[in-house]
């Protein structure tokens, strides 16, 4: 395994963009790096500073219109080249030096999909706010019902795969917004791959600092879950 595909998602985030471009640049790991960047549509200038960048480590993609974080991501897994992917939003509420932790497990030849969890330790975690943790909990728990699986954080942004999981996911994924986390979870556990999880650290921000997602997702992502795992698999 040479190359790491991360996979950023990006709409309207032109205060973080290249703060987090920056951050996912210096990270040391033994792997090289493909910076894959789907741009969906963004309106606040997102995009022309993504047009400006100069970088070749760096591949980016404009979306004809705005579709959702979904539609991004499974952009970004049919155009990377990488034998390893992860998901990284460019909010800053996860941190890029973490990548080593999910690597880990597959480097080692432990895991197929990796999950980094906001809710087991690893690092520092900003305080958040007690309706966030237990819908977050409470979709978890659904999903588990499903998939069979005991996992702590089935909503986190990191989430890992080695290639071949990715090539037999990439064409099925249907889901243009945010539940593309349970599509994605519920895809790999009816898959059989073997799935691990680590603690990771959390830097969560408020909707006054720009949070997109709200109880309308909440209520989408419950049937994505019932969906995905009963008709749809």
């Amino acid at each position: 395994m040479k190359k790491l595909s991360i996979v950023i998602p990006v709409y309207n985030e032109k205060d973080t963009i290249k703060k987090i471009i920056k951050q996912v640049e210096e990270v040391n790991i033994s792997l090289e790096k493909e910076i894959i960047i789907v741009d969906d549509c963004s309106t606040d200038g997102t995009k022309e500073i993504l047009a400006q960048l100069d970088k070749p480590n760096c591949r980016i993609f404009f979306q004809s219109k705005n579709q959702g974080k979904g539609a991004a991501v499974i952009r970004g897994f049919k155009e990377g080249a990488g034998d390893i992917f992860i998901i990284q939003d460019a909010d800053l509420e996860l941190n890029p030096n973490e990548y080593s932790k999910l690597l880990k497990p597959i480097l080692a030849g432990q895991a197929d999909v990796v999950f980094g969890s906001r809710f087991i330790g690893g690092g520092p975690r900003r305080v958040m706010p007690w309706l966030h943790v237990v819908t977050n909990k409470f979709l978890t728990w659904l999903s588990n019902l499903f998939t069979g699986l005991n996992l702590t954080d089935m909503e986190t942004c990191y989430k890992m795969f080695r290639r071949e999981v990715i090539d037999s996911i990439k064409d099925k994924l249907k889901s243009k917004r945010f539940g593309i986390e349970p599509e994605l979870t519920a895809r790999v556990a009816h898959g059989g791959w073997r799935i691990f999880e680590v603690g990771i650290s959390y830097n969560g921000r408020s909707y006054q600092e720009g949070k997109k997602i709200n109880w309308k997702d909440g209520i989408a992502a419950i049937w994505s879950i019932i969906k995905f795992n009963l008709f749809d698999r």
